[in-house]
């Protein structure tokens, strides 16, 4: 937004500007930043300006012109944003068998979760043909979360019919893509999150977990830090020294800030969880279900958030502050001494692991 408004003024982006644009956007160095702000507004303005047009040509047949933009246009930056808001009663429970808008939202939901250095680079992609190592991990992690979420939702509720039991196949079907993919970062839902099965909702917690990717509008560990994570464990089980995927080899030294970001991240939900099973008494997986929710600012409940004490509901809301700084921005933050150089070494000792 502060870069917007520089544009508008016509104000040049200092370097200090550009090393906070740095941080906020995930990027390696300051080049090429202030183009990527560029593209970042553009590539918002018309993908919530495609969306909402779709939208609103399906709801102005049911609702007046004004009400039809003003409900394709909010739900259409809900969407893209990730934020799961919408403007009916039952979220989207009514539309679980509407192509249209489960199409139209799971492709916004997509695009907003997989980050704009991503969206860049599979535009300029058309010119030169070839893809980073980040995009190529994060279309993968992508496809399979969505892959595997859908078809473990769709096999675990087919019978139960309080979710898909008493619908045709073809809104099973709709109904489990959906949720796999609004599972992780959104919040939307077409059928009660609350009437699921255990397992089900177990599944949806290590989707919500994992989250959207890094540079995007979505929350979560990212689904980078999954996906190297599963590469490491691969590497050290497989006897390998290096860790290499699609021809590249991965740097050893981004190792500690992925088990960084994962310990803090998992210390803050199991902390949270234990706190509000304690004192709201609730039963344990829907307090992780709401905490994990929270902490991926996706905005899903399993029905509880309404009746949280004060208590209860400032865990959800400090949760939700350090889920969306992050973990680890947010311990950094806290450890205001300065760091000291190790000027003593001491011997080195084994330790038995595992």
């Amino acid at each position: 937004m502060s870069t917007m408004f520089a544009f508008l003024v016509g104000k040049r982006i200092s370097l200090r500007e550009r090393i906070i644009m740095q941080e906020a956007l995930n990027q390696f160095s300051i080049g090429g930043l202030v183009r990527l702000a560029k593209y970042i507004l553009i590539f918002t303005v018309v993908i919530e300006g495609v969306g909402a047009t779709i939208l609103f040509f399906y709801w102005q047949r049911i609702y007046s012109p004004i009400q039809a933009l003003y409900l394709a246009v909010f739900h259409s930056i809900a969407a893209f944003c990730n934020a799961g808001f919408t403007l009916f009663s039952d979220n989207l429970m009514k539309y679980k068998g509407s192509l249209i808008i489960n199409l139209t939202i799971m492709t916004l939901i997509i695009l907003g979760g997989i980050g704009f250095l991503v969206l860049l680079e599979l535009y300029q992609s058309v010119k030169k043909k070839s893809l980073s190592l980040h995009t190529k991990l994060v279309l993968t992690i992508t496809i399979i979360l969505i892959l595997f979420g859908s078809i473990s939702i769709f096999l675990m509720e087919f019978k139960n019919i309080d979710t898909l039991g008493n619908l045709s196949l073809k809104d099973k079907i709709y109904t489990s893509i959906f949720q796999s993919v609004t599972s992780r970062t959104a919040g939307f839902n077409t059928i009660h999150i609350g009437s699921m099965l255990d397992s089900t909702l177990g599944l949806i917690i290590i989707l919500m977990f994992i989250g959207a990717s890094p540079g995007s509008t979505g929350g979560g560990i990212k689904t980078t830090t999954f996906g190297l994570i599963i590469l490491y464990v691969w590497s050290s089980l497989t006897g390998k020294k290096e860790m290499n995927l699609y021809k590249r080899r991965v740097s050893p030294e981004i190792i500690p800030k992925v088990l960084t970001v994962i310990t803090l991240c998992l210390i803050l939900v199991i902390t949270m969880t234990i706190l509000l099973s304690f004192i709201e008494r609730e039963n344990f997986i829907k307090a992780l279900f709401e905490v994990v929710s929270a902490f991926g600012t996706v905005g899903l409940s399993t029905g509880i958030t309404p009746s949280l004490s004060i208590a209860g509901k400032i865990i959800i809301i400090f949760t939700m502050f350090a889920g969306k700084i992050g973990p680890l921005g947010l311990a950094l933050s806290l450890l205001i001494q300065k760091r000291k150089p190790e000027i003593i070494k001491y011997p080195e000792e084994k330790i038995i692991v595992g």
